[in-house]
């Protein structure tokens, strides 16, 4: 295979709409747009307008909190691991880290740390190293033999 010779799937890119572009093209003239009124001028914003009356987003009252410094966690299911144990990406005979997790492609980064769910079913003796895991991912890495070491403030 040759560069000249790389293509898209069939249906994999739409070709682009050009409009404008003569009578024949079907979409000359307006564009598509109709004839005359706000929605065929450019530069229009219609979607939260109301005719001049206050605008529902405006008065309905704001609610909630977003913490700016919170932290986001990678999931990680214990079906994924089980998988990729499988498949022989990752080695069970060492302590599985975070980013052996992320080396091994379990998740694209770590971002503030990994937590281990319990989705799927683990089988291994597996001894994790996480930022986090749910009480039950816990009980079910125990059953199978193995272990999760979690730092002091995130052990639940």
């Amino acid at each position: 295979m040759k560069l000249n010779e790389l293509r898209d799937n069939d249906g994999a890119a739409r070709k682009q709409k050009r409009v404008a572009r003569g009578p024949g093209s079907g979409k000359g003239k307006t564009a598509g747009r109709g004839i005359k009124g706000q929605k065929s001028r450019s530069g229009v914003a219609i979607g939260g307008y109301e005719g001049g009356q206050m605008p529902l987003y405006r008065r309905l009252p704001k609610r909630g909190f977003t913490k700016p410094n919170r932290k986001e966690y990678a999931v990680v299911n214990l079906g994924l691991i089980e998988k990729f144990i499988g498949l022989g990406k990752l080695d069970i005979s060492v302590d599985l880290t975070e980013d052996m997790l992320v080396t091994a492609g379990l998740t694209n980064n770590k971002r503030d740390g990994i937590r281990i769910l319990n989705k799927g079913e683990i089988k291994s003796a597996v001894k994790l190293v996480v930022s986090g895991a749910s009480a039950a991912a816990v009980e079910a890495v125990q059953a199978a033999g193995g272990s999760i070491t979690l730092p002091a403030s995130a052990a639940e």
